[in-house]
């Protein structure tokens, strides 16, 4: 596959997107073409330090903003688009994070009413060291300092979905959205099936790290350039988002409770293992009940996230998923890392 076009684009705030659908694109792609895009991060850079506190400074419901749509040409509903993540690059020399009231999964919400005291509104400043690929951790309490990986993910990523809806970046749902767990990072590539003519996919809310789960409800939120590649896969349909690797594959549910939200991704993985290796479903349910991990994405957001992962390695010869686009997209993106 040769690259037709690279495409640089970099919204200015008013272009910002704060849904997946009901919007006009910004640019279009065809498969094969190299977008580098900037993303802002999900207080849309107006939180920078101690005294921004996000309920102060932002206004609901514009948070988590996207940049995008972009119109994929030849894309149709029943079709399937591939997103490789070649590189997440922090665009600030700082993240941020931070504690809200009534939000994240350790205290009251309005899912989980309770009588306590809301938490205290707080903000973390992370400085980031792109060269030494660290995050720096302050305590804000104590003297405590850490270094911690620098990890960079994008935490919003997903098509326009059916039946002309338009629904808040915020929400993950079966065309992806705030799906929010760290394997979307470079190198991996995201599979979403096409609801609308052009598919219409969008991205933002990168993070510098995040804990598995997201547990308090924001990770170290930054702005990214990103560069990815696309590509169309005709008359195959994806009903959940899925990811591969080069090592592993992984199928993505979201829902309430969290429980469904593993049944989803885990009847989807059984499936998929079937699919790939011949394999009679109940054997497939077996092998993935040993080899199998479930890590979460978040348990904040309206949906919560839980993946089905698997090792390409313990899978029986296993056909390439989705003929290769993987490797494909991969070797297409060689240097841009």
């Amino acid at each position: 596959m040769i690259a037709m076009e690279k495409i640089t684009y970099r919204p200015v705030r008013d272009e910002l997107a704060y849904t997946f659908g009901g919007r006009l694109p910004v640019a279009h792609l065809h498969s094969g073409d190299v977008l580098e895009v900037f993303t802002e991060d999900c207080f849309g850079g107006l939180v920078r330090g101690p005294a921004d506190l996000p309920s102060q400074v932002c206004r609901m419901p514009y948070l988590n903003p996207v940049s995008g749509p972009f119109f994929v040409e030849d894309a149709e509903p029943g079709d399937t688009l591939a997103i490789h993540l070649a590189s997440i690059t922090p665009a600030r020399d700082w993240g941020v994070s931070s504690t809200f009231p009534h939000f994240g999964a350790l205290t009251s919400t309005s899912h989980t009413a309770t009588l306590q005291p809301p938490l205290e509104e707080r903000v973390w400043v992370y400085g980031i060291d792109r060269q030494a690929g660290t995050v720096r951790f302050q305590a804000t309490e104590t003297n405590h300092a850490i270094n911690l990986p620098l990890d960079p993910m994008i935490g919003t990523i997903g098509v326009a979905p059916g039946g002309f809806q338009a629904r808040s970046t915020i929400v993950p749902d079966t065309h992806g959205g705030n799906l929010d767990t760290p394997r979307l990072r470079a190198g991996t590539t995201l599979y979403l099936g096409v609801n609308v003519h052009g598919a219409m996919f969008a991205l933002g809310d990168g993070h510098a790290c995040q804990g598995e789960g997201e547990a308090c409800g924001v990770g170290v939120e930054i702005a990214t350039t990103t560069i990815l590649t696309v590509e169309v896969i005709k008359g195959v349909s994806t009903v959940w988002p899925r990811l591969e690797t080069d090592t592993s594959i992984m199928s993505i549910g979201c829902a309430r409770p969290l429980e469904d939200a593993y049944r989803i991704a885990h009847h989807d993985m059984v499936g998929w293992a079937s699919e790939l290796t011949g394999l009679e479903i109940l054997d497939a349910y077996q092998l993935i009940s040993q080899v199998g991990r479930a890590p979460i994405g978040n348990v904040c957001d309206p949906n919560y996230t839980v993946l089905a992962a698997v090792d390409k390695a313990l899978l029986p010869t296993p056909d390439p998923a989705y003929t290769g686009v993987h490797a494909r997209l991969r070797q297409h993106t060689t240097g841009l890392r």
